[in-house]
């Protein structure tokens, strides 16, 4: 039991955020539209990029309501847990970028978003800023 424990300890030291991994992250201090407190973050910039620069690149989450007519956020599904049931969005138009450490960013419960999803909001994305 005790390696076990060990074991976990050194794994949760070493975790990076890795793209389309959704973390949560305090987008705390805001300013503004910005998104304020603890939110979940899907992770746009690959591991190596995160770990080298302990910035993370990508676009917040959120369940507001509002956002169904929002033509820049995808549905990526329903929530679970104390918010269960409701619909989730990516917000493609809040690109950002934080220090993953200082903002005390922890894995999400629901993972990785799925190839698919992911290439749907990259498309999203890139209907904004056009790299190609």
């Amino acid at each position: 039991m005790v390696a076990i424990k060990s074991l976990v300890s050194v794994n949760s030291a070493i975790w990076v955020p890795d793209r389309k991994e959704i973390i949560w992250i305090d987008c705390n201090p805001q300013v503004g539209q910005e998104m304020r407190d603890i939110h979940p973050f899907l992770v746009l910039s690959p591991r190596v990029f995160n770990e080298k620069t302990l910035l993370v690149i990508g676009l917040p989450m959120t369940t507001a309501e509002y956002n169904a007519d929002n033509p820049f956020a995808v549905t990526v599904g329903k929530t679970k847990g104390k918010q269960a049931g409701k619909t989730s969005y990516v917000l493609c138009h809040q690109p950002k970028s934080f220090d993953w450490r200082l903002r005390n960013a922890k894995p999400h419960q629901l993972g990785k978003l799925s190839d698919a999803l992911f290439n749907q909001v990259c498309r999203r994305l890139n209907q904004i800023i056009q790299l190609s």
